[in-house]
């Protein structure tokens, strides 16, 4: 049977919280963070090096209900994208959504601000989803009022990476239109 990409993100993602709560202050060596002093007494971030945040990130989130939305939202949207794409090809599009949704909050962040969560990884895949949808002749204006809406959420409720969301979107929209330039 063939596994799905999506979900051994899911499982990995799922696995990586919950090892998290089992191990104080693991979750400080994932997030993404410019530069603070952290739990250790020592300064992280990625100004000191400590460039696998970037991606480590989407290990981390910011209670259950967190974990839960987005990895409903990666199931959502990860299985009809990965069927249209194909394993490789989605992942590609996964994980440049989570480098640039990570490189845009990183950017414009405070330097003591962290971040956690796939979020910018999930907004690339509403971005893939909007650029396929419209390759296809698809209306996409529902697609485009679930990601305003979750822009709104995010800056009504606070302490929304926005940024990571912002970059991720762009980044998920940019890779996939190149993968599907390569197709032709």
């Amino acid at each position: 049977m063939k596994r799905s990409a999506t979900l051994v993100l899911i499982t990995i993602i799922c696995a990586a919280y919950l090892v998290q709560l089992l191990i104080p202050n693991l979750e400080q060596q994932l997030f993404l963070i410019k530069e603070a002093f952290l739990n250790d007494g020592q300064i992280h971030g990625t100004a000191r090096g400590e460039w696998y945040r970037l991606l480590t990130v989407a290990l981390t989130h910011g209670g259950i209900f967190h974990l839960g939305f987005n990895m409903y939202a990666l199931m959502v949207l990860g299985n009809p994208i990965e069927a249209a794409f194909g394993k490789e090809k989605f992942l590609a599009i996964f994980f440049l959504s989570l480098l640039s949704g990570s490189l845009v909050s990183n950017y414009f962040a405070a330097a003591n601000q962290p971040s956690v969560g796939a979020s910018g990884a999930v907004f690339g895949l509403f971005g893939a989803m909007a650029v396929v949808g419209r390759k296809i002749g698809a209306d996409i204006r529902s697609i485009a009022v679930i990601v305003g809406i979750n822009f709104a959420f995010g800056f009504a409720l606070g302490g929304v990476d926005w940024r990571a969301h912002l970059g991720g979107l762009i980044g998920g929209a940019i890779a996939s239109t190149l993968l599907l330039r390569q197709k032709r």
